[in-house]
């Protein structure tokens, strides 16, 4: 190697490595050169299905993620998607050459062996390696063993670093895999159709939210990415689909914490004949079974609760949850903004002028009951001033028929009986006009085809709208969206 003094120790490690692939290329032992490797076992197989005194014979593949030699045997671990395998070469059994090559291996090396398996002295299964070979070079050495991969800010932006030196991140990708799995499969048991709506739209509807603005040349025209796909669904029941859903990425310009992230994905499904209720019984079975297919048991803990996923979760009405925990029974004055307001001022809440009585039933339930939801827990009718595109109540016309979810203090589930009504719909949405044009730039525009397919007549319906991203964080016990997101957003680094 050139001795260049003004090299730091990381910048020598990098040109060792680059001239060991220069030294194979010119032997012609290029391994960029190799495209098929066949492999028989896995890792986790091998160790778990081994039977004393069996020396089965096996071909095997993974990077190199430790390495000891004494002498004329070395020892290597190796991982690949499974787990982890140890490998023990000998030199008499490779021969000079090939064991040399071996023994200039580097961590993250990707290998192939073929070999046999035993179980060392000390008790652990391993591969007895008889041929060897370099599949793919390591330029980058991988971070330094006992110290890893800690920093936050890192791993999210070289995931492929994390999967690599922290395996309980691929664990969680491959549960959150298994999650939309069940969910789809339980759907498609149930006779729903999945679908694909635009991401495109020339309106964001479906739901209150910043959107992201893009243009589209030919048509010269800008168009929103997605913030839900509600919309197009529920056209499609009027269309006589009957149960539809989409699980899709979803977009909003909005801000980023623990739970956020500028695209997520979700789940939505429509179902005709039915309403809130039957979505509360569809939404605690998904919930029930994802949890069952990755944990094995409904009982589980997050972040130090423990957390009982068994249905039937617990049910109450938002009126009777703000009473429950501030003591202020709305109920009593139903509609009645000015006292609405009095009982505000009594438990310090900050409103605006232009709130009524359902904004404010409201605010007293973010202030005083989201943070002892702990359990999961349908919070359902409320007010209509928060709900544009849910059918009322039929004795309660400010309430309408809507619910949410709650876990460990976070929703993550919202659904409706649907308005079918084409003329309160356009009532509602024209309503919301009036807020953006007050400045409320989250407020829904107004969408003059979906009014027009509900002319057209749509069955009495129920929704719903599930975070994955949320229910993922859930049954991995996983404390931030971005533990969860295999590539979150994230601001460049100055180059």
């Amino acid at each position: 190697m050139e001795n260049n003094k003004n090299m730091t120790v990381g910048e020598e490690l990098l040109q060792v490595r680059r001239e060991k692939l220069s030294a194979l290329q010119q032997a012609g032992n290029d391994p960029f050169q190799i495209n098929v490797y066949d492999r028989t076992d896995n890792a986790k197989d091998i160790v778990e299905n081994y039977v004393d005194g069996e020396e089965k014979n096996v071909s095997v593949a993974g990077r190199v993620m430790s390495k000891r030699s004494k002498g004329k045997v070395t020892f290597l671990d190796i991982i690949d998607r499974s787990g982890r395998l140890q490998l023990f070469a000998k030199f008499d059994d490779l021969g000079e050459e090939s064991y040399t090559n071996l023994k200039k291996w580097d961590i993250g090396d990707i290998v192939g062996v073929k070999g046999y398996v035993f179980k060392t002295q000390k008790g652990q299964v391993s591969v007895h390696v008889t041929s060897a070979i370099l599949l793919s070079k390591s330029l980058t050495p991988l971070p330094e063993k006992h110290h890893g991969l800690k920093d936050t800010d890192l791993r999210y932006r070289q995931r492929y670093v994390d999967m690599i030196m922290n395996p309980e991140v691929k664990d969680t990708f491959i549960k959150r895999s298994i999650i939309i799995k069940t969910i789809r499969s339980e759907l498609d048991d149930l006779g729903y159709i999945e679908v694909e709506t635009p991401i495109l739209n020339t309106i964001p509807g479906g739901a209150a939210a910043r959107p992201f603005i893009t243009h589209h040349n030919t048509l010269d025209i800008d168009l929103y990415l997605r913030i839900a796909p509600e919309l197009y669904l529920k056209r499609l029941i009027v269309g006589g689909m009957e149960k539809v859903y989409e699980i899709g990425r979803l977009f909003r310009n909005e801000g980023m914490d623990v739970k956020h992230n500028p695209e997520f994905t979700t789940i939505e499904l429509y179902e005709a004949y039915t309403d809130y209720h039957g979505m509360m019984d569809i939404t605690e079975k998904l919930i029930n079974k994802a949890c069952l297919a990755v944990n094995g048991t409904d009982q589980i803990e997050y972040q130090g609760e423990n957390i009982n996923l068994s249905a039937p979760f617990k049910r109450i009405s938002m009126i009777d949850a703000v009473k429950e925990y501030s003591g202020v029974d709305f109920g009593e004055f139903i509609g009645d903004t000015e006292k609405a307001k009095q009982a505000a001022a009594e438990l310090g809440l900050e409103i605006k002028s232009t709130d009524t009585w359902g904004n404010i039933l409201n605010a007293a339930f973010e202030a005083k009951v989201e943070e002892n939801l702990v359990q999961p827990t349908f919070i359902y009718d409320y007010p209509v001033e928060i709900s544009p595109l849910t059918k009322r109540k039929k004795d309660v016309p400010e309430l309408v028929e809507r619910f949410e979810l709650f876990v460990t203090r976070r929703e993550l589930a919202n659904a409706y009986t649907e308005l079918n009504d084409p003329i309160d719909q356009r009532s509602r949405f024209e309503y919301q006009l009036t807020l953006r044009e007050n400045g409320d730039d989250e407020a829904q525009m107004l969408d003059e085809d979906f009014l027009k397919s509900l002319e057209y007549g749509m069955a009495p319906t129920g929704g719903m709208g599930m975070g994955i991203d949320r229910l993922v964080m859930l049954l991995t016990d996983s404390a931030s969206i971005r533990d969860v997101l295999i590539f979150p957003t994230m601001k460049p680094l100055d180059k």
